[in-house]
């Protein structure tokens, strides 16, 4: 199989845009720095597109050699054909190769296997041969019928046959693929509760839907239902067409051999096979259902980790609690903590007067213009608290409630302690929850993923799978913002590509050993930072304070002589694109004269494309084009709710079924996907993203459930 034309033809791509694709992989370049910097040889692929591309060229090649091992194994017994050599090298899955193998497979010992030891397989191969003119089975198997064999009646005999062709019928790939496919187009799942007591999985008590229409989100709570031992599950289906199946494949009517093969094959079908196909299938649904939520918790974490930043604020971090206080926690525009403190102003202390003081002295002190509060315990009671200060100061300070998911597993981890061994781990919690408003990217890298909170059945999940996913997401965030190489932590640094934990350290150590980089071209001088893991990581890495102006610029190093060429020819001087005189020169350049330009320049287009970008905006963040995190100066309870009350929230997840929306009453709104939009969606992300801000309506709130009912889609009888 030519795996380069197969996944041109499958991802509808050129056929020399993915071989080059794939020998780029095959030399070891990490995914960001293809995308970024090699565009002529992939035809401009996004990281998305190529990582799909990687893992599919990764499961090609696993079937090309799993079908050699297959062909070996079949060969070495001896029964290898044309027929069955040419059904295997065009086998188009895993699937199919494993049907094919499966008469050839060593198997533990079974009612067939026995009956095979006891000599009686050429009588199952004459009875299933079926000929039209031929004795009746129970004829044919008296010549096999001796007690030294283990065969002591015509009876055993026959049983024997029947157990053979059983799983004669059972092994066959043909079949086998015919009902897989049946059963996945017209198979129904049907649940069932082991007790009569409520539970969350009530509504699957007699509970049916067809294999073909089942949500995935649904598959993954049956799932779930059925390990925790709530649910029975069948898989069902048209019994009868199933057997018309059978006899027109494997039963020749006319033959005295008829009835007995049917009845045999029948067997085999219930006994072996259906069995055998509803695992399949429902192992099918699992996974297919586990590769949408990787995918909707890949694109969410995305979407979280891209969220603009608050820049050039100075932010007072605030982890709310009760009888242990509020930690509070100052930190400087760029992160650094210049003040910690612990207040009262929860139950049961309520020292509201005297904490209300230490953040006035705190606000005016540093200069706070931002309170980022955690949405943990007694967050609701903190927010009021933070309100009704507001109101009482003079200084112009906003507040936003932020998500603290995976805050105390960061706090209680050993890369805090090495960050900060002076604080213990609330106060730790306060400096990651100012620094998540600040660059939720820099901060949120540092905790697993898993544990940020926007997913659904995560924990359901394969793990190699989600974590590969999500390692992935996490790569290509950090390499589209781009990293300053003098101020990143060694765990920012780790996702940069080419770059890895260790050389992550090195690069850290470096720098507290010999002070700032003053230039990219230093990073080799880093331990076990060779010119490979340079070519790769370089672009990515930002050097605010060099003196060559592209050190601060997503243009590779390898194409600084083609920018300072452009800027000679343009007229410009890096002052000029400091000051930002650089883009109006830009924009005089036609884009019909960019092609010869790029050949005057000996680059390709794209990276032309790219040049003029970074020097039209240098040191840009793509982030910054996004809206604005929501911040607040006042605050709402569930009890202000009413029906048809408008409002601005920010979407906080993102799940099959709909989007959970932060209105700042602590208790995150749902928007079932019905209510996101007039229009049809197959599924919420079509419609909304995490961050973004939405206007919604209160459809209905029940305090006591804590379940807010919100719409995107305006009533007629809305509230402003």
């Amino acid at each position: 199989m030519d795996i380069a034309a197969r996944l041109a033809e499958q991802f509808h791509l050129r056929l020399q845009q993915v071989q080059q694709t794939i020998d780029l992989i095959d030399q070891g370049n990490t995914i960001p720095f293809i995308a970024r910097y090699r565009k002529e040889m992939t035809g401009s692929l996004d990281d998305q597109l190529l990582r799909e591309l990687e893992e599919r060229l990764t499961y090609l090649r696993n079937l090309e050699k799993r079908k050699e091992e297959v062909l070996a194994s079949i060969q070495s017994q001896g029964k290898l054909d044309e027929g069955l050599a040419a059904s295997l090298q065009s086998a188009a899955t895993l699937a199919e190769v494993e049907d094919l193998y499966r008469p050839f497979k060593p198997k533990r010992r079974t009612r067939a296997s026995i009956a095979k030891e006891k000599g009686l397989e050429p009588l199952a191969q004459a009875i299933f041969a079926q000929p039209l003119h031929c004795p009746p089975p129970e004829q044919m198997a008296a010549s096999f019928v001796d007690a030294q064999k283990g065969v002591a009646t015509l009876d055993d005999a026959l049983q024997g046959a029947a157990d053979i062709i059983a799983e004669m019928v059972s092994d066959s790939a043909a079949l086998r693929k015919t009902l897989r496919n049946f059963l996945m187009m017209h198979g129904v799942l049907k649940t069932e509760g082991k007790t009569a007591e409520d539970s969350v999985y009530r509504m699957y008590y007699g509970y049916a839907e067809p294999v073909a229409k089942i949500a995935s989100h649904r598959v993954l709570a049956i799932d779930r239902g059925e390990r925790e031992g709530a649910l029975t599950v069948r898989l069902e289906a048209d019994d009868q067409r199933c057997r018309k199946t059978i006899c027109r494949d494997f039963v020749v009517e006319a033959s005295p051999c008829a009835d007995f093969v049917r009845e045999a094959a029948f067997d085999g079908f219930s006994r072996l096979l259906f069995p055998s196909l509803e695992r399949e299938v429902r192992a099918w649904l699992s996974e297919k259902a586990a590769q949408q939520a990787i995918a909707v918790f890949g694109t969410n974490l995305h979407q979280l980790l891209m969220q603009p930043p608050v820049k050039h604020a100075v932010t007072m971090g605030w982890d709310p609690a009760y009888r242990t206080g509020c930690k509070l926690a100052v930190v400087d525009e760029n992160g650094k903590v210049l003040d910690t403190a612990v207040i009262y102003p929860t139950p049961p202390q309520n020292k509201i007067g005297p904490a209300k003081e230490t953040c006035k002295q705190l606000i005016q002190k540093y200069g706070v213009t931002v309170i980022a509060i955690g949405n943990g315990t007694a967050s609701h009671e903190s927010e009021v608290f933070v309100a009704e200060l507001l109101r009482e100061i003079p200084q112009k300070v906003s507040y936003m409630v932020v998500s603290e998911a995976g805050a105390s597993v960061y706090s209680a981890s050993k890369l805090a302690a090495e960050e900060f061994p002076q604080y213990d781990v609330s106060l730790r919690s306060a400096v990651s929850i100012a620094r998540r408003l600040q660059d939720p990217l820099a901060e949120l890298v540092k905790i697993d993923p898993k544990a940020i909170g926007v997913g659904q059945y995560q924990h359901d999940m394969p793990k190699a799978k989600l974590d590969q996913t999500l390692a992935g997401v996490v790569e290509d965030c950090v390499n589209a913002v781009g990293v300053d190489v003098n101020t990143a932590s060694h765990a920012l640094l780790s996702h940069v590509a080419g770059i890895g934990g260790a050389l992550a350290k090195n690069i850290v150590a470096w720098r507290e050993e010999n002070g700032p980089f003053a230039s990219r071209r230093q990073l080799l001088q880093v331990q076990k930072l060779g010119k490979k893991a340079f070519e790769q990581c370089a672009g990515f890495l930002r050097v605010p304070d060099s003196e060559n102006l592209l050190d601060h610029t997503g243009v590779h190093p390898e194409s600084y002589d083609a920018a300072n060429r452009l800027l000679q020819l343009c007229g410009c001087t890096a002052q000029d694109v400091k000051s930002g005189r650089m883009p109006q020169i830009i924009r005089q350049i036609d884009n019909t004269s960019l092609p010869s330009l790029a050949r005057q320049l000996d680059v390709g287009l794209p990276t032309l494309r790219d040049i003029v970008e970074e020097l039209s905006k240098p040191g840009r963040d793509p982030r910054d084009e996004l809206p604005a995190p929501l911040l607040r100066t006042d605050i709402l309870s569930m009890e202000d709710l009413k029906e048809g009350m408008q409002l601005q929230g920010t979407v906080r997840n993102v799940i099959d079924f709909g989007v959970f929306v932060d209105i700042g009453v602590h208790q995150d709104g749902l928007v079932h996907i019905s209510q996101i939009s007039d229009r049809f969606l197959r599924h919420p992300s079509e419609a909304v993203k995490v961050g973004d801000i939405v206007t919604v309506w209160v459809l209905g709130v029940d305090p006591g459930k804590k379940r807010i009912s919100l719409t995107m889609k305006k009533p007629a009888t809305a509230k402003e």
